[in-house]
């Protein structure tokens, strides 16, 4: 099917697919590998396979390229992230052959990463990317890759286990600016993330009703939400659409800023109410834990709980419905 070729003191391969010629260099002066490299090519030959030539031709950016155009095409949210990602990925392997990406050079990659003091989560997600990539390519017609080698991740132990205690949160909420207070209270209640509760528009509120809807794809997980709203929450509402028409302002936001824009940024006003709150170190995300573990204290069925908060996965909500050292003390109690 083939023969073997010197040209000056390297060997060259030559041999044929469905007819087509392919000509290889070996890279090497030693007969006895040409040999072996040949016989290689015409059992992947044999096979149906794609000669190993090919994969050499393809680059970690082609690969990177397409998967950001998969992520665009599937209008995923966690593009964003994806990139961040893919940048990393580059300053490693750019330029680097598909069939060079091997598992040693993957741990050469993540040692490198962790050298960085980059934190294991964040290396996960790049390492989900690669490996993402990478089964994009395998699954291509025709492929890209011939194998994916075995990539192994990172033990996570940097979740956060923040939460609000009742008295924490009401003094926090004194603290914070009045265009803000409502949307703590809602984040309290619910445990809605914070770009659900920024996005929330006034057609997705029904007071009469005591309603409040997410359209499928308004969420992280594309799925639609209905949260009936409880008292607090119904006069929360009433105050901000009342506080909206005393400014004779026009905004589709039900928190929106002073301007009536969408709410983006408020880490400033945050770290300064935790500071005078004296609760230092809370994040808005602690609102997300601490409305899943209230709602399970007050007897609300564990799935009822997901379907308020936007929990898809048990394993997430498992991981969120966490005690605090009070529990720990009441339950000593009782």
């Amino acid at each position: 099917m083939g023969t073997i070729y010197k040209r000056g003191k390297t060997w060259w391969l030559q041999y044929y697919r469905n007819g087509k010629p392919y000509r290889e260099s070996t890279k090497s002066g030693k007969e006895v590998d040409a040999k072996r490299l040949l016989k290689l090519r015409e059992g992947e030959i044999a096979e149906g396979k794609i000669p190993g030539l090919y994969f050499d031709k393809i680059r970690f950016e082609e690969l990177a390229e397409d998967l950001l155009r998969d992520y665009r095409i599937n209008q995923k949210r966690s593009i964003v992230r994806a990139e961040r990602s893919v940048r990393h990925l580059g300053t490693f392997f750019e330029g680097m052959r598909v069939t060079d990406i091997t598992s040693s050079r993957i741990n050469a990659y993540v040692d490198a990463r962790l050298e960085q003091e980059a934190m294991n989560a964040t290396v996960n997600r790049e390492l989900a990317a690669l490996k993402r990539m990478l089964y994009l390519g395998a699954r291509q017609n025709p492929p890209k890759v011939d194998r994916v080698p075995y990539i192994q991740m990172l033990e996570e132990n940097n979740v956060r286990k923040g939460f609000f205690e009742h008295h924490e949160f009401m003094a926090l909420r004194e603290k914070l600016p009045e265009y803000l207070r409502g949307l703590a209270t809602f984040a309290y209640k619910t445990g809605w993330r914070m770009g659900e509760i920024t996005k929330l528009t006034w057609n997705r509120v029904d007071l009469e009703a005591g309603i409040v809807r997410l359209e499928p794809g308004e969420t992280k997980n594309s799925e639609g939400r209905t949260v009936y709203l409880d008292e607090e929450l119904k006069e929360t509402l009433r105050q901000q659409r009342e506080a909206a028409k005393g400014k004779e302002m026009i905004s589709p936001y039900v928190f929106p800023r002073k301007d009536g824009g969408p709410i983006v940024n408020f880490r400033k006003a945050w770290l300064t109410a935790c500071r005078q709150a004296g609760i230092s170190k809370k994040l808005f995300h602690d609102f997300r834990r601490t409305a899943v573990r209230n709602m399970v204290r007050a007897g609300i069925p564990e799935r009822v709980a997901m379907m308020i908060s936007g929990h898809k996965t048990r394993t997430v909500f498992d991981r969120y419905n966490i005690v605090s050292d009070e529990d720990l003390k009441q339950a000593t109690a009782k």
